[in-house]
């Protein structure tokens, strides 16, 4: 029986979205084309200054790649950008990266790194009571916590340093039975958490007191990936029914969508992400495709 290797893509698409609210309503166009990954990329995050970005997959390895080091492809007007690390530690899919190299993965474990080199993980987080990580992000109210959610559905605040959990979200509040949670994003500004789920639903909770403050049915479709403006105004959104979505955080409310990638096996869409500082956005899919507007 030979065995199917699906090669990772990515496809970068540029505008300036730094100061201009209606720069995202625009039709994208490609800019890059990333090629390293084996499997899926199921993560991805942008560096907080520079034009780089991290990717996550399913090969069990993160790749850095520098924007800026670009080479002309022959068959086509974009350009090809080649990874310069690849971080090497997981025995599972890599299936959450942050812009600190903060990682979760199958392996059950959640990983922090120092993106200045290729060293082993500084440190490495297990909960066994939770089970799984499924998604992790760094708490931008303060950074000496991190909030990670679990295949269990469970949600946690973590210590970094103790490395002991300080607050459990009410994640079952409303329907007394936990979901899949797929993603789980802390606001750059308030703190709060923000979760997207299985059941089509994206929820809002109090960091302070782990109580839901908001939900909402978002998507046709399982909502996949999550990501905040730098200026925590927008809320992007992504989906297995191929579409995504930008929110005014103030009222809830959809304020665009597009289409991004087809459906493979049922899945389309599994991260998006904004740069903190640059003019970049991105988003990658079940198609072997990661789309970066810029």
């Amino acid at each position: 029986m030979s065995e199917y290797i699906h090669y990772g893509c990515l496809n970068i698409y540029i505008t300036d979205i730094s100061n201009n609210q209606d720069a995202l309503r625009r039709t994208w166009k490609p800019k890059f084309t990333l090629r390293s990954h084996f499997e899926r990329d199921p993560g991805l995050a942008f560096h907080p200054v520079e034009p780089v970005l991290v990717t996550a997959s399913e090969d069990h390895t993160l790749k850095m790649w520098n924007l800026q080091k670009t080479a002309p492809t022959k068959k086509s007007a974009s350009l090809d950008v080649e990874p310069i690390y690849t971080f090497r530690a997981h025995q599972g899919a890599v299936l959450s990266v942050h812009q600190r190299l903060l990682s979760c993965s199958g392996d059950g474990t959640v990983r922090l790194w120092d993106a200045s080199n290729t060293k082993p993980a500084l440190a490495t987080f297990h909960n066994k009571e939770f089970g799984v990580p499924s998604s992790v992000d760094l708490v931008c109210s303060d950074p000496a916590y991190m909030v990670t959610s679990f295949t269990s559905g469970q949600i946690g605040l973590f210590n970094m340093e103790t490395q002991q959990l300080v607050l459990n979200l009410e994640s079952t509040a409303e329907t007394g039975t936990p979901c899949q949670i797929n993603r789980v994003l802390s606001h750059p500004t308030l703190p709060i958490t923000i979760t997207a789920e299985e059941d089509r639903h994206i929820k809002f909770f109090d960091n302070n007191t782990g109580k839901l403050i908001h939900s909402m049915v978002a998507h046709l479709d399982a909502v996949t990936s999550l990501a905040v403006d730098p200026n925590g105004l927008y809320l992007m959104s992504g989906s297995h029914d191929c579409s995504i979505r930008l929110w005014n955080l103030e009222t809830k409310t959809c304020i665009q969508e597009f289409t991004a990638h087809r459906k493979k096996n049922d899945e389309s869409i599994h991260d998006v992400a904004f740069h903190p500082s640059k003019a970049y956005i991105a988003s990658a899919g079940a198609d072997a495709l990661a789309k970066v507007f810029v």
